[in-house]
């Protein structure tokens, strides 16, 4: 039993060790949103393959082999900060910005954001760097967008207000 922590202690300090893209960062972050509730519908797949499109400009087959990948190495992981340092050093702020309207468009694509969602899209934010404003400012956009999808560019997803 040592020995097998051992081996998964050896595993997870090689896989740190090694440099990652931000292509397959972003996608793992997606999948952790996605995960947050302990399930991933299609419907979450399907955004996470149009949010990989949005950000990166892919083709279908790039798009497909990174979402194999990303899985594979999302099941894999102990936790999220190689992914976020790995974006973080190479992208800007601005862009960070983009990847969190992403992850909130993922969260509402089933027009409902689940408290775990949340929780992770906001400790996500919080490795990015990205300041409370922004990370504000990022989930109304997702929202307008949402809406507009959907054919109500007035109706917002979310809870409705009291009356």
């Amino acid at each position: 039993m040592l020995a097998k922590l051992l081996e998964k202690l050896q595993d997870r300090d090689s896989q740190e060790g090694q440099a990652i893209g931000t292509e397959l960062a972003a996608a793992v972050l997606l999948f952790e949103v996605a995960w947050a509730d302990h399930r991933i519908t299609e419907a979450e797949t399907d955004a996470v393959r149009r949010a990989l499109i949005a950000v990166f400009e892919l083709d279908e087959a790039t798009v497909d082999a990174l979402i194999a990948e990303s899985r594979t190495e999302h099941e894999r992981s102990v936790g999220i900060y190689r992914f976020t340092r790995a974006i973080v050093e190479a992208w800007t702020p601005s862009q960070r910005v983009e990847l969190l309207v992403q992850l909130w468009r993922l969260a509402l694509c089933d027009q409902e954001v689940d408290k775990y969602e949340e929780a992770t899209i906001r400790k996500i934010a919080d490795l990015l760097y990205v300041e409370h404003g922004r990370f504000i400012e990022a989930k109304r956009r997702a929202r307008r967008l949402a809406a507009a999808e959907r054919g109500n560019p007035h109706r917002l997803p979310g809870p409705r207000p009291d009356p």
